[in-house]
């Protein structure tokens, strides 16, 4: 029987020490790098220097022996670790790749990656083959070191290049997507370049049909991820959140990360990349959990991270380049790499349509190659492609490169000007991300058919972004026949060209599945009511239970009497929309649906702040002021006109439906909190007046209550 071989107890003291040693340093120089103003990978990355046989090796040489020997059991430990810092990373970094946005892109990344790996290639080539033999490694000739090392000039560092983007906030700017992307594909053909030299150093002769079942592999593998991937990951995840909250779902994310890795390194193109795509699916599934991406974040930010930069540079020794020969073509390799690398991205940006400033902001990112330009030098020393000193000429430049990367960055950033696409796009990113309702990656809408439930649908339609999704869920108490499926050709109507998903169940529970479904990365439920609302305690039970106990806002919305059928609906139901403003929670969510509506069916918007007490005399007092101000720009934040006034009155809803009345609204939008009484919801007896008496078509936003109303 086969038994895994025993790490002794000396291996892992010493696995454990160095953890130590190499968190603390990253930690503290990361920190200081930062107070300077600079990015903490720079400090990290020196930490690995300072520990490493270049400093601390001279200075504490019998201590550095003893703590970082460098044999193959104690590599291989702190090495497994620092790799699971890369993937971490590379994860992160998915989670940050929007791919909508690069294929909107799609011709400056062509041309950025094109430019970025086609001339550091060629540079490359070219100086390896003109260097003297005394950096040739004892297994290769003239051909197998140029090669060599034009690939170690084309390649970039994926991970650090997505840490300093992310430091830098540049991440969700054109420029940060373009450079992750183009160093997507520089890493890609590198390592796939890599695979041939191995097999000629081995054998003597290229294997193009090796290189042609690579690559095709290489693309199955992503059509795969983001098709049929996609399907099974959301699959996954939404299991895991059924069956165990938080802590299944972190694991299904590991696991789909090491899973996607396993499969790249079998293909022979690095786990790095099975990470960042098992990233991008699983960033772009709605059954992912915030607070997972926050946790991944921080063990990757505070823990991981730091010691695989830190490792990066252990096992470097920059004196061997201290002969006049070691420095003029170790100086000579790093002005090569830094010249075509900027000078490839700036011509392939440029020919792409980008500015030239973009081209090096770009090129500037792509020019770090940190530990793949170190993993890239291990590999080559082992084949005998590199001696010691061009093994440490390579791992000069990762280094270097990396180091250098933050304060290019900063020369070229102070000229970059977002173009107005660009700056809008931002804007809405922003406003959608601060939203409490209208960024939701997607809404729950449980029916059984009929017209309340299509112009729910139209609702949430205009409230949401155009890349959130809508699940249809119809839910049946007990097996019918087929004719008693509920007809939703209008609600599918009203959704047409957003991402739907119908979920069809029979349960004896219906509430119980609608909140379970509610539960699973929603942010929002829409509920058509009936025509005849008679207040929350005439509604059927399953719907007060989903009312009670949702864990998220609501949409209720109960139509107009000017919808009477589909005609109705095909042409713009809603043109004059009336706004209650209160200011509170839910008030300011019912304010995100008028804004998204107006701007959605140019529609006229008016809205009111009802005062029902401590206004005495014509003036507005400061509060009241500040209230239509907030409101004013809150709208012009969404680019939406109206009029915003405030008005006296007794009561707020009598005033909203005089109001409705006299200026001929068609829909009223309201916020407001359901509160438990006599164990039912109660929507506030102006809300409820509403629902029952507006001819108009009424959209309640309704937020649960707080532990302390529960």
């Amino acid at each position: 029987m086969t038994m895994l071989t025993p790490v002794g107890e000396h291996e892992l003291l010493l696995l454990w020490l160095q953890l130590v040693v190499l968190l603390s340093a990253a930690r503290a120089l990361g920190l200081a790098a930062q107070r300077i103003g600079q990015p903490r990978v720079v400090g990290e990355l020196t930490a690995g220097l300072l520990l490493g046989p270049t400093v601390a090796g001279r200075l504490l040489p019998d201590v550095t022996a003893w703590l970082f020997p460098g044999d193959a059991v104690q590599s291989a430990l702190l090495l497994a670790v620092a790799w699971l810092g890369i993937l971490l990373l590379q994860l992160m970094t998915g989670f940050e790749t929007d791919l909508e946005l690069l294929r909107r892109l799609g011709r400056p990344v062509v041309g950025l990656s094109l430019g970025s790996l086609v001339l550091p290639l060629a540079a490359g080539f070219w100086l390896g083959w003109v260097m003297p033999a005394s950096f040739w490694g004892p297994a290769t000739g003239r051909l197998g070191f140029a090669a060599f090392l034009a690939v170690a000039l084309s390649i970039s560092a994926l991970p650090v290049i997505a840490k300093i983007m992310t430091e830098m906030r540049l991440m969700r700017r054109n420029v940060g997507q373009l450079t992750i992307a183009a160093g997507m594909v520089n890493d890609l053909v590198g390592w796939i370049l890599l695979g041939l030299i191995i097999g000629l150093s081995s054998s003597g002769t290229v294997r193009f049909d090796e290189l042609a079942l690579t690559l095709a592999a290489v693309l199955a593998f992503l059509v795969a991820s983001v098709t049929v991937g996609q399907r099974a990951v959301d699959q996954v995840l939404r299991r895991a959140r059924s069956a165990g909250g938080f802590a299944s779902a972190l694991t299904a994310t590991i696991g789909v990360m090491l899973l996607l890795g396993a499969v790249t390194q079998a293909m022979g193109v690095e786990a790095v990349l099975g990470a960042l795509v098992a990233g991008i699916v699983l960033g772009r599934s709605r059954y992912q959990r915030q607070d997972v991406r926050r946790t991944v974040e921080v063990l990757s930010q505070s823990i991981f991270a730091p010691v695989y930069f830190a490792t990066a540079g252990l096992y470097a020794d920059f004196s061997l380049l201290l002969t006049p020969e070691g420095a003029f073509w170790s100086v000579v390799i790093l002005g090569v790499a830094t010249v075509s690398k900027l000078g490839g991205s700036l011509v392939g940006g440029r020919l792409a349509g980008m500015s030239t400033v973009e081209s090096l902001v770009a090129g500037a990112g792509l020019n770090a190659r940190g530990a793949m330009g170190i993993v890239l030098a291990t590999i080559g020393l082992g084949l005998g492609a590199l001696n010691d000193v061009s093994y440490a000429a390579i791992m000069l430049l990762a280094l270097v490169t990396s180091i250098a990367a933050p304060p290019s960055l900063r020369l070229f950033l102070g000229r970059l000007r977002a173009a107005p696409e660009e700056s809008e796009r931002l804007a809405q990113e922003d406003l959608l991300g601060r939203a409490l309702i209208a960024g939701s990656p997607s809404a729950l809408l449980p029916t059984r058919g009929g017209r309340n439930s299509e112009v729910a649908a139209r609702v949430v339609d205009a409230l949401l972004q155009p890349s959130a999704s809508v699940t249809v869920l119809t839910v049946r108490a007990r097996r019918d026949g087929p004719d008693a499926a509920p007809a939703l050709e209008g609600v599918y109507a009203a959704l047409r060209g957003r991402s739907v998903e119908l979920h069809s169940e029979v349960d004896a529970d219906p509430a119980a599945r609608i909140l379970g479904e509610a539960a699973l990365g929603h942010r929002l439920v829409t509920l058509g009511l009936n025509d005849d609302f008679a207040g929350s305690h005439q509604l059927s039970e399953p719907v007060q239970r989903v009312i009670a106990d949702s864990p998220v806002p609501l949409l209720l919305v109960r139509r107009g009497e000017h919808i009477r059928d589909a005609a109705d609906l095909a042409g713009n139901p809603f043109r004059r929309v009336l706004l209650g403003v209160t200011g509170m929670r839910p008030g300011l969510a019912a304010e995100e649906v008028a804004f998204r509506m107006t701007g959605r069916y140019a529609a006229r918007l008016l809205a009111i702040h009802v005062v029902t007490r401590g206004e005495d005399g014509t003036e507005l007092s400061p509060a009241v002021e500040r209230q239509l101000t907030r409101v004013r720009g809150a709208a012009d934040a969404f680019g939406v006109r109206g009029v915003f006034q405030a008005r006296r009155a007794p009561m707020a809803a009598d005033e909203l439906l005089r109001t409705a009345e006299e200026w001929q609204a068609d829909t009223i939008v309201i916020g407001t909190t359901v509160r438990p009484v006599d164990g039912r919801p109660f929507l506030g007896h102006g809300t409820e007046w509403l629902f029952e008496h507006a001819r108009q078509t009424v959209i309640g936003v309704v937020f649960p209550p707080s532990d302390e109303e529960r």
